[in-house]
């Protein structure tokens, strides 16, 4: 097989599984706002496994580029397959590329509403604990913190 047809094979194989991620990170999004934890946890996993298949075989892709001639220092990869000419092998990458930003996307979306639940959970604990009128700090992270205000009256 040429090296040409592999990374064709690869690409082609990136976005069928770039394509399942998506629709993962869409079900992870409504599995977020239900609150269910027992298929978040069995997205998450599949969710790996397609992250660490992809992983691989970006290694594979480069070690295919650069026997076709890529420089690796010289760098951006979409540059050097633009400039072979090849419609068919552009047009795979620039939709891998596609699909890639997508769930990147669906991932940032899906963070933030992370963010948010954590937050919404962590006020929630605080006005359990009875700490919601207390000041607060920012952190490093810029996470809100409260300050106790807890007098010792006596030791032992």
């Amino acid at each position: 097989m040429s090296a040409i047809d592999e990374l064709k094979d690869l690409l082609c194989e990136d976005i069928r599984q770039l394509g399942k991620l998506a629709d993962i990170l869409g079900q992870e999004k409504s599995c977020l706002s239900s609150s269910d934890v027992q298929q978040l946890d069995n997205l998450t996993r599949q969710k790996n496994t397609l992250l660490d298949q992809i992983r691989d075989r970006a290694g594979r892709k480069i070690r295919v580029l650069v026997a076709m001639g890529l420089n690796p220092k010289a760098g951006n990869p979409s540059r050097f397959i633009r400039s072979t000419g090849m419609q068919d092998l552009t047009a795979l990458w620039e939709e891998a590329e596609r699909q890639l930003k997508e769930c990147q996307q669906q991932n940032a979306n899906n963070g933030r509403v992370l963010s948010h639940l954590q937050k919404r959970l962590s006020r929630l604990t605080e006005i359990f604990r009875g700490a919601s009128g207390q000041q607060q700090l920012y952190g490093a992270q810029g996470q809100q913190t409260r300050v106790s205000n807890s007098n010792v009256l006596a030791s032992a």
